[in-house]
This record gives C-alpha cells, structure tokens and sequence, in this order.
C-alpha cells in the first residue's frame, strides 16, 4: 500500500505530497487567528486513493481545517473557510480536481465522534500545516467499528440514495458523475448492511471480505481504479439499495421510527417547518431517508423541499 493511494501508485503519492506541502505552505503564510492545524482526511488521507488508468488522482482531495479550542464557532469557522477558498480554487484548477476545506470545531468533531466520517478521519490523515493530528485528535473517543450506531447506516443509505437521484437526472449528459455515483451507492449499500450488523470495518478491503458481495467487491476495485465503464448499470444500483434499505430497516429495532421532542426541535430550528406530519419528530436523518426511499421506489427526481432537507442533515 502507499501513502496515500491504495496499492502501489508512486506516481499518485508524489502529487498528493508536493499538493499537500504547497498548500501547506500557502495555509501557513496566512497566520489565520484561530486556525489550529490542517490535515488531508478522505481515502487519499488514509491510503485508500484511487488512481486514474493515466496514474492520476481520480477523487477530491479532502482537507479538514480545525480551529483551537474554545474559539467561537460561527465567526472562526466562517472566517477561516473563506481565507482557505482562493486556496481551494487555485488547486482544484491545478489538479483537475475539487480540492475541499471542510473547517470544523474541537467540540464539533468530539460532538460529531459516532459518524463514520470523523472515526475514519482521527485514524487515517495525513499533516499538512499547523498542529499534527495526533494532538488536534487527541481528545477525540476511537469508536470500536462494530459499535458504530444505527444512525449512521441511515445516513450512508440517505446520502448515497440521494447521489443516485442526482445521477438519474444526468444520465444522459455526464457519465462520470453517474459512474462515480452508481459506484458510490454500491458501496454505501453494502456498508450500511454492515453497521445495521455490527460488523464494519475500517478498511474497504476488509468490509468486501465481511461482506462477501460480488457486486460490493467490484466497487471497492472501481473505486481503487476506475474506468469509463460504470460497474453496473443504474436499475442494478437502484435494486442494491432498495435491498439494503429493506435490510437496515428490519435491523433497527425500530430506531428510525423513534420521536422526540429534541427532533421535533432540531427540525424546526434548522428547517424553519414541521415538514411532513407523518414523520414528524422522528430523527431527521430517518425522516429524509423516508423521502429519499420514496424516490427511488419511484423513480422519480426529488423535489426541491427534499434536496434542501439534504443539504441541511446530511
């Protein structure tokens, strides 16, 4: 495996360096009040990139930015994402692809620890300026992979779901954003059906294994190296998530039907609405896969009031 890409790709491990130290550096140069460190997360941060049949990068390169302690949020994190963008654009156009700053907070990182995401980003990262990730991450509580919640299964269902809504609507206009998004819904599937079962794991090599699904395995190879071809058609993508969708939801023990009045207010606050009745105070990562899951049984795009529920939760 290389540093950042995953089998053998020199090639690929050169251009993640000489991007992570010229950004770096250009972060650094700023003296951001506020900014603690950065660090590169995402599958090229933990040695899982993919590599592009010409030997180039074939996924966005993911830095998080993490503000010191106590700082307020709202105006650091704001201020710090807007220093970084003239960054992210200057190597997205140098690249060829996006080059992402997500800015978060200590405490939100440590709020956020049961999500996939951060548990993946405080075990596989790589130092790019600033404060190391040993000591930003410090603090933050390695999840056991088979105690992951059944929340996040919803979420992986929700947001690799609504990707293939996206990729239905552009069918006919740009194969590699449907490709990309077909294999993303295989892969969000087949690990959603492993949280649902406590049997994640952190490496994609090691949940193809656990699971052992032909059409899963396919795309962790797809992933690692993509082609033009998708690795299965739309209708193939569709079917993969409805069965999972079926799958996770008969493992909840009824967790995605659950209502509270946190989740009452968690809705209205951030949505401004009690948005549909018959889910009402239910999580809102349940109540948007309820949207989503209508959509894809229908084969119908998703409405505005939908993508925005997305945005919001995802």
């Amino acid at each position: 495996m290389g540093r950042h890409a995953a089998g053998e790709a020199p090639e690929v491990d050169r251009i993640v360096d000489d991007a992570c130290a010229g950004i770096g550096s250009e972060v650094s140069a700023l003296r951001l009040p506020g900014l603690a460190g950065v660090v590169l997360g995402g599958g090229y941060g933990r040695g899982e990139g993919g590599v592009t049949p010409a030997l180039a990068l074939s996924n966005d390169l993911d830095f998080f930015a993490i503000t010191i302690e106590g700082a307020p949020e709202a105006e650091t994190v704001a201020a710090i994402g807007s220093a970084l963008k003239p960054i992210s654009e200057k190597w997205t156009a140098r690249l060829g692809i996006d080059v992402d700053f997500t800015v978060r907070t200590p405490w939100r990182i440590r709020h956020d620890q049961e999500r996939i995401m951060i548990q993946e980003l405080v075990r596989g990262h790589f130092d790019v300026a600033g404060t190391g990730g040993a000591e930003l991450f410090a603090d933050v509580a390695r999840i056991d992979a088979e105690r992951l919640p059944w929340m996040e299964a919803a979420r992986l269902l929700m947001n690799r779901g609504m990707g293939l809504l996206f990729a239905n609507s552009d069918l006919q206009f740009n194969a590699d954003f449907v490709n990309r998004n077909i294999n993303k819904c295989i892969l969000g599937a087949g690990d959603a059906r492993l949280v649902a079962h406590h049997a994640y794991r952190w490496r994609a090599t090691e949940r193809a294994a656990a699971l052992g699904d032909g059409l899963y395995s396919r795309a962790v190879e797809w992933k690692f190296r993509p082609s033009a071809e998708p690795v299965c058609s739309w209708e193939a993508a569709r079917d993969a998530w409805l069965a999972a969708f079926r799958e996770v939801d008969a493992a909840s023990g009824g967790a995605g039907a659950r209502r509270s009045l946190r989740n009452a207010a968690r809705w209205i606050v951030r949505r401004r609405t009690v948005g549909d009745i018959r889910t009402f105070a239910r999580d809102p990562v349940a109540r948007v896969l309820a949207g989503v899951s209508k959509c894809i049984r229908d084969r119908r795009a998703p409405c505005s009031g939908l993508v925005r529920d997305w945005e919001v939760f995802n």
